[in-house]
């Protein structure tokens, strides 16, 4: 088929832009020690004459050690009075410019933050990671950006009408803003977000993220798909099961021509019968089964997500490539894949100002930080980050491993939130856990197809992690007591031998050894399906490695259906 010319010329200057941002990036490792400085000088001066540069003495500050005697390291929590009084309206708090939207995104006590973003932000430290992180598609995948429909942008979820703050300002997800709009940068348009689903009409329209979830997987199935874009792999993670719930839903409406039993288009009757054969002839109905042309995945790829990427990816397709979405947060950008690794990517070094600390150390906003280049590979460590966003030695929540290094820069990839489990001193943190399961089933040679855990305390009989795990069984059989048993002397070791504390507890009888629960994949499907039903955000419900709900951990190992 041959490429519609506006697209081909959109197209074009597309990967112009992508890749020239992604070699400039490249470009910058080789001198990134002057970038880093600059990036904490672009804040200094600019932001000098705020109230929180004023508060800090920004004015007097000449190097990185003079700036962290003078600025303690903060999370959002300690940070939200400054950002609510810029939200509020007032001008000048954090930045001189003022900010344009506050990007939402979710916190750890359930309320959505409000990131401040400005103009200047934007510019300097976001436009050139965000157009890099997609040269890849540019340049090695060109025909998922030949069509409007060729992708399933999972994560781009356009709203009528922005939430706002109290000022009037947008208060949304980074996915829900018109950057083309908001900043004047009309190629900035995701793969996807022109595809005929994204922007849903009126008549179809619904305030349910599932409804809307359901509306667009209704429309896409009648495209021939090439790409899917998650970000959070939870969503594609969900896709298969989406798939074989909504397969009668989805047929009669494809039938009558409707979507979610309103009309929209025109019936598609024979697509209908298709996905009816394909279904009763696989025994169920697959996202390489709906579209046999997909090549690409576009997801983070550490985490939880290395455990079960490799089997999801067959239920894609047997030739997909799966490529890593980049270490990032709404705040800002940490590291980008400036080519076809796997897992990790290069800081991005013009973009801020980055000091670590050791992951196994607690954050504290006198705690002491290392610099880019005291890193060590294999090791650890919480990201603390500075920008023209307003954002100075902010704690983002986020751990990340050094990889290797790139032109004598390190390459991280994401090892888990900082979030601490510790009933007995354990002290378990998520990418302990992840390590440990990793261990564990190469040991055994068993597979999961996802898994969570939490401490139990059990009065008169001690306390212990006990874990979920959905097992992936070749041939349909499932994992037998003798594998059982083995699994769980494996995993307690291997979490003995990841993490110190852990050790300690086990040796000083604190802590019993674990217990598995093995459970159907569905229980994580649904525990999904279920919190976006309660009204989150889909990008926002991830993979929980510690489950610190009751309920949802009821019912994940109840034995009743």
């Amino acid at each position: 088929m041959a490429i519609d010319p506006e697209i081909a010329a959109r197209v074009a200057q597309y990967r112009h832009r992508t890749v020239a941002e992604r070699d400039a990036l490249r470009a910058a490792l080789g001198d990134a020690v002057s970038h880093q400085r600059r990036a904490l000088a672009d804040v200094l001066t600019e932001n000098a004459a705020t109230a929180f540069g004023g508060e800090h003495g920004f004015a007097g500050i000449r190097d990185v050690d003079a700036f962290r005697a003078a600025v303690p390291i903060r999370d959002y929590e300690a940070l939200a009075p400054w950002i609510d009084r810029a939200a509020d309206g007032e001008p000048r708090v954090l930045t001189a410019d003022d900010p344009v939207v506050f990007f939402m995104s979710s916190g750890s006590t359930g309320d959505n933050k409000k990131i401040p973003i400005t103009r200047s932000f934007m510019r300097r430290s976001f436009f050139p990671f965000y157009y890099a992180a997609w040269a890849n598609f540019a340049e090695h995948f060109p025909r998922v950006l030949e069509r409007d429909d060729t992708t399933l942008n999972l994560k781009h979820d356009p709203v009528p009408r922005l939430a706002a703050t109290a000022s009037g300002r947008p208060h949304a997800g980074a996915s829900q803003v018109d950057f083309g709009a908001a900043f004047g940068e009309h190629l900035a348009a995701e793969p996807g977000t022109r595809a005929p689903w994204s922007a849903l009409p009126a008549t179809v329209w619904t305030e349910d993220h599932l409804d809307r979830s359901y509306a667009r997987l209704r429309l896409a199935v009648e495209a021939d798909l090439r790409c899917v874009i998650g970000i959070n792999p939870a969503m594609v993670a969900a896709l298969p099961y989406q798939l074989a719930e909504w397969l009668p839903r989805i047929v009669k409406d494809l039938h009558d021509g409707t979507v979610d039993g309103k009309p929209h288009g025109c019936a598609n009757r024979e697509r209908a019968a298709e996905l009816e054969r394909l279904a009763g002839y696989y025994g169920t109905l697959l996202p390489a089964h709906v579209w046999p042309n997909l090549e690409l995945i576009f997801c983070w790829t550490t985490g939880l997500a290395s455990l079960y990427l490799p089997r999801l990816r067959e239920s894609f397709g047997t030739r997909v490539t799966v490529l890593p979405a980049p270490v990032a947060a709404s705040e800002g950008p940490v590291a980008v894949a400036l080519d076809r690794h796997a897992t990790a990517g290069s800081l991005v070094v013009p973009a801020a100002l980055y000091e670590f600390v050791p992951a196994d150390e607690e954050l504290r906003p006198d705690s002491a930080t290392l610099l880019m280049e005291d890193l060590t590979e294999g090791e650890e460590y919480h990201v603390v980050f500075t920008h023209v966003g307003g954002l100075c030695r902010y704690a983002v929540g986020d751990v990340v491993r050094v990889v290797d290094r790139v032109a004598g820069v390190p390459r991280v990839e994401y090892a888990g939130r900082r979030n601490l489990s510790d009933v007995a001193g354990e002290r378990l943190r998520e990418s302990h856990v992840v390590r440990a399961l990793r261990t564990a089933l190469d040991r055994t040679g068993l597979e999961v197809v996802n898994a969570t855990c939490r401490p139990v305390v059990r009065p008169g009989a001690g306390t212990r992690y006990e874990f979920a795990l959905a097992a992936f069984a070749s041939g349909g059989a499932g994992w037998g007591d003798t594998e059982v048993e083995a699994l769980t002397a494996a995993l307690d070791a291997a979490l003995s031998g990841t993490a110190e504390g852990y050790r300690g507890a086990r040796a000083a009888g604190r802590l019993d050894a674990v217990r598995l629960h093995v459970v159907g994949a569905e229980r994580f499907a649904e525990d999904w399906q279920r919190r976006v039903a309660r009204g989150v955000r889909p990008a926002q419900v991830k993979d929980r490695v510690f489950q610190r709900d009751d309920a949802s951990w009821e019912r994940m190992i109840s034995t009743g259906n």
